[in-house]
């Protein structure tokens, strides 16, 4: 049965997104074609007030307890994050985690557009099993088989740019109930306990190579499957790793009040846009403008983030093509 506490968590993020999008993001859409990287460096910080809702909604409405170990994380780093994923959601709970080490702002998914459509764990785990018998790779139990091309081009395009510092591995676990979907979220079956395990390694002790790097990726993911079976058949928690708690860079005195004022904001900017839109026709006419011209944007490009990378590499090939001229 669909619960109060799931109508009210899906739709609070999406009014959120929505009229965040709006009249937080909108306003700013032509600085992109002025100065990508401020409409960057504008659109982090602002994308990053609506990513503390989920987590401000799952800690202090819901009582999600996060329990995070292993090694520290540095805060500004540059740093590609790999996890395993047990449900649809593990994106959306590794928030809980980031926000205490201030990477909300610059953290970005990487996934490839099949997995929108996957119903859950169970099902990819069929298909990573068929995966691995294909390819003589034993089966796993608690983790899917990486696919290690998208990893390795991402670690070798910024090792090239020199903005790679470091690589977290990422092992969540769930103790007690698995939300696999947005349905389970809707139903109220919100996770009682998360539990993230934290190893980084830093950019240099990477090998060098394409086959050294899917090498390193497949062995990660070998140990989060002895790491996992030992935290399901143990006392589900990862104290045996011999690594404690990580001390948050974020006091959890902040980290609450971050949590309040996100809930505090999005539950009067929602309804107060909408009573903008009611009063004034200007607002009207605003909304109804931005909203054809995101429509257009996906529609026509396949996205606002298409028609941003355009803009950028324009300017950051236009002092190249200005030398050309000058030849």
């Amino acid at each position: 049965m669909v619960s109060w506490k799931g109508i009210y968590f899906i739709l609070t993020l999406f009014c959120g997104s929505f009229f965040g999008s709006i009249f937080m993001l909108g306003p700013f859409l032509p600085l992109m074609f002025v100065s990508p990287s401020w409409y960057r460096w504008i659109n982090n910080r602002l994308v990053a007030t609506w990513l503390t809702l989920p987590v401000a909604l799952l800690e202090t409405m819901f009582g999600v307890k996060v329990i995070i170990t292993g090694d520290a994380f540095v805060p500004g780093e540059r740093s590609v994050i790999i996890m395993n994923h047990r449900t649809r959601m593990d994106w959306l709970f590794l928030w809980n985690c980031l926000m205490r080490y201030s990477y909300l702002r610059l953290e970005k998914i990487c996934l490839k557009a099949s997995l929108k459509s996957v119903p859950g764990f169970e099902n990819s785990k069929a298909r990573s099993n068929d995966f691995a018998e294909k390819n003589g790779l034993q089966k796993y139990e608690y983790v899917l088989h990486p696919r290690t091309t998208g990893f390795t081009f991402v670690v070798d395009r910024l090792r090239e740019g020199k903005n790679l510092d470091a690589v977290h591995d990422i092992t969540v676990a769930y103790p007690h109930n698995m939300p696999q979907t947005e349905k389970h979220l809707l139903l109220g079956d919100f996770p009682k306990e998360i539990h993230f395990h934290v190893r980084r390694y830093p950019a240099d002790t990477l090998p060098e190579s394409r086959e050294g790097l899917q090498l390193w990726c497949h062995k990660r993911w070998e140990e989060k499957e002895e790491r996992l079976r030992s935290f399901y058949e143990g006392e589900k928690n990862f104290h045996f790793t011999g690594q404690t708690v990580i001390p948050p860079c974020k006091s959890e005195l902040r980290v609450l009040v971050l949590k309040v004022l996100s809930i505090l904001y999005w539950t009067l900017f929602s309804p107060a846009m909408c009573l903008l839109i009611y009063l004034y026709s200007l607002v009207r006419w605003y909304f109804i403008i931005t909203v054809v011209i995101f429509v257009l944007l996906e529609r026509i490009f396949g996205g606002l983030e298409i028609v941003e990378l355009a803009c950028y590499r324009f300017f950051h090939k236009q002092p190249h093509l200005n030398v050309k001229k000058n030849e």
